[in-house]
């Protein structure tokens, strides 16, 4: 009883931080509507491909670190925390800083994969270095159980951003990508500024003995990481080789916003009770009733982003036109990602056991996603991103599916 007075209190304390949380990440989401709305589909487009390569590179400059502190950082004696803050810091900045530096040595061969130019290239490298700094130090404030604190923080960023974002729509009437890109490396700078000043970093500290640990324990997580930035970021690059910088503004509002929403929703708000449930339930019983709840969860997630969709396209330009059969596959596919997204945090929760059978059913399914999600695309553009999203989806969930239910099956 008094376990569960103690879990209930604790919910109750970070109601409040959760609530705030979710409105910074909500407001966050909405400014990219703002821009998409304000700047049109092709410089939307290219604010999209930029965001890909930077959501990309950052598995590689992050290392799951983030994820690690979250972990490390709650259980570690008080004198031990700041020489894990100090080690994560540098190991990552310095990790940061190598692979900035080869990106633009490799420039030459990455634009001509990538169907970009060197600035755009850039850009994906900069945003990319200054997300990874806005996650590593935020898991420090979590970590640090510094709830309300990272919350407020997150809502001065995102306002901060929204009203930047709107100054240059209103006021300075720009149309370009890149001011929109400026702004949102700058917030999240200035957001890792003020979370490493409330921390206190003593680079002394360091420890190359502790670097190796901490990338020893991140080193599922990142494969998985990597594995899925590669498979639910490529269809933008691919979008941007085969159709119309236009046509890469207008997926992002089908297919990349809702998606965006509701991750808002789970990360910020039902993760907060479900995944500690996860983490501590009977993994052959969980995993059966995730099978049994998969249908309804997909169903639900598409009718909400076919209604949250349609909302939206009212408040956009006509530079995003709105057909119903367009906005049917982006519901079809979205309600199929999140249900997989299910499958893959139940898994992430059992630890080791859980990050090989995942990483396994993604050696699996990514290729036929990957050449299904090509051949699609190079087809039919638009719809094809569209279709070949939710075919890519719907093939890895039946994998995950079959895995966990021949790998977590009950004794007899």
């Amino acid at each position: 009883m008094q376990v569960l007075k103690t879990r209930a209190a604790g919910l109750r304390k970070a109601a409040g931080p959760t609530l705030v949380s979710t409105v910074a990440s909500g407001t966050a989401a909405a400014t990219t509507l703002v821009i998409a709305r304000g700047a049109g589909a092709s410089a939307f487009g290219q604010f999209t491909v930029v965001l890909s390569i930077a959501l990309i590179v950052t598995v590689g400059m992050l290392t799951s670190l983030h994820y690690v502190m979250l972990q490390e950082l709650p259980r570690a004696d008080p004198e031990r925390r700041p020489e894990l803050v100090a080690t994560a810091l540098l190991a990552t900045l310095a990790v940061t800083a190598g692979l900035a530096v080869l990106g633009m040595l490799a420039a030459p061969l990455l634009t001509a994969a990538l169907n970009v130019d060197t600035r755009t290239l850039g850009f994906g490298l900069a945003l990319a270095a200054s997300m990874t700094v806005n996650q590593l130090t935020e898991s420090f404030l979590r970590g640090l159980k510094r709830f309300a604190f990272v919350a407020g923080l997150k809502l001065a960023v995102a306002i901060a951003y929204l009203g930047s974002a709107s100054y240059c729509l209103l006021v300075l009437g720009v149309r370009e990508a890149e001011p929109y890109l400026v702004a949102l490396i700058a917030t999240n700078v200035a957001f890792a500024l003020a979370a490493l000043a409330a921390v206190r970093v003593r680079p002394r500290l360091w420890s190359a003995r502790l670097a190796r640990a901490l990338y020893r324990h991140g080193m599922y997580v990142t494969v998985i990481a990597a594995l899925t930035g590669v498979l639910f970021g490529i269809d933008v690059i691919f979008l941007n080789h085969w159709a119309d910088p236009a046509d890469v503004g207008v997926y992002s509002v089908y297919n990349g916003f809702p998606k965006r929403l509701l991750g808002v929703v789970f990360t910020d708000g039902i993760g907060l009770v479900l995944l500690p449930a996860m983490a501590t339930s009977d993994k052959p019983l969980l995993m059966r009733r995730i099978a049994r709840l998969v249908p309804a969860v997909a169903g639900v997630t598409a009718v909400f982003a076919f209604a949250a969709s349609t909302v939206f396209f009212l408040l956009m330009s006509g530079d995003y036109p709105y057909s119903l059969g367009l906005m049917a596959l982006s519901a079809l596919g979205i309600g199929a990602h999140t249900a997989f997204n299910l499958y893959s945090v139940a898994l992430s929760m059992d630890g080791v056991r859980g990050a090989k059978v995942l990483i396994g059913c993604l050696a699996a399914g990514t290729p036929p996603a990957l050449v299904a999600l090509a051949a699609c695309i190079r087809w039919q553009g638009l719809a094809g991103g569209l279709a070949g999203f939710a075919l890519a989806n719907l093939v890895l969930l039946a994998v995950v599916a079959a895995a966990a239910a021949r790998v977590y099956r009950s004794p007899t």
